[in-house]
């Protein structure tokens, strides 16, 4: 069977088409991301504004055609925070089904760290040792607290990098009284994530692709090393390494970032936001080990389809 999985996040649009066997194995056949950046210029108004508004329906156009090339069977379409926090969210995923045929679900916070869950697990080996999953949306970021057994804790915030360059409107390059700004916001923010870190003790910190998959290959350029290949689904990210591209990156212009190897233009607004956001917790909770995935929700999606052919067949 030919499945696509389409998530529509609020900066970026990703396809993912995939075989899956009737022995439970899925095989990666195309995938695409598109930046929508759906929550351009009102994504703390809770409103989609008629220009990326169009952006978005014309993505999903355009993974429709790609669908139908590619012969798939089954379509599966989430629909995360920007949409889901939309007054006009709904006359979206209306449209969507109207002019592209594409049946879009939206679904809650708690849901899409399920998935995101589900899509992590898959890439990488946990070990049993207690870990924090993080995956930095545009709208949302959702944290997860779990082993390679089960979830302990999860929570969605509305701390998406998109959001929280609307909110501070960093300067270029950013000023050390806004990432201290920043800084404080989380400590505001994320008071429940600090509750849960003191019960459950994660050790060791899972970025979940987006942002994660730029820090490997900002690395890896930065020794002139290979980044990303398709071959690996979970990297190991040395903190030394990761504090000299951190440093490199939150102190650049946009112009020098756009320059920067290893760094795909889509990231350049919001890279700085992420690498803040990511050192805040890797300071704040200690974090002995950092790992990323190249897995994140839409494999989460194709790992649940595998479930349910694996019980199906039991």
């Amino acid at each position: 069977m030919r499945v696509a999985v389409i998530d529509l996040g609020t900066n970026t649009f990703n396809l993912l088409i995939a075989e899956i066997s009737d022995e439970g194995v899925f095989k990666k056949i195309f995938s695409d991301r598109i930046p929508v950046k759906l929550g351009e210029g009102s994504i703390n108004s809770g409103f989609i504004s008629p220009i990326p508004f169009q952006r978005g329906i014309d993505s999903l156009l355009h993974y429709k055609k790609l669908i139908d090339k590619n012969k798939v069977s089954a379509v599966k379409a989430f629909a995360t925070s920007a949409i889901r926090s939309a007054s006009n969210g709904k006359d979206f995923i209306r449209l969507a089904k109207e002019v592209a045929g594409i049946v879009v679900e939206t679904i809650d916070g708690e849901r899409e760290a399920e998935l995101i869950y589900k899509g992590v697990s898959a890439a990488v080996d946990m070990d049993g040792i207690p870990s924090l999953m993080m995956d930095i949306g545009g709208g949302s970021t959702e944290f997860i607290i779990c082993d390679k057994y089960q979830v302990f804790w999860k929570k969605s915030f509305l701390l998406g990098a998109a959001r929280l360059l609307e909110k501070f409107k960093p300067e270029d390059p950013i000023h050390y009284e806004t990432i201290h700004d920043l800084n404080n916001y989380f400590d505001e923010e994320l008071e429940e994530l600090s509750e849960a870190i003191n019960r459950f003790a994660p050790v060791q910190l899972i970025g979940s692709s987006g942002a994660f998959d730029s820090f490997v290959d900002l690395i890896a350029a930065q020794h002139n090393k290979r980044g990303l290949t398709e071959r690996k689904t979970e990297y190991t990210i040395n903190l030394d390494d990761f504090y000299v591209v951190a440093d490199k990156v939150i102190h650049s212009t946009w112009q020098q970032r756009l320059a920067m190897k290893g760094l795909i233009p889509i990231r350049v607004d919001m890279i700085v936001i992420s690498f803040l956001f990511v050192k805040y917790i890797v300071e704040k909770y200690k974090m002995a080990v950092f790992k990323t995935s190249i897995y994140s929700l839409k494999e989460g999606v194709i790992a649940e389809m595998l479930e349910e052919i694996k019980k199906g067949r039991t």
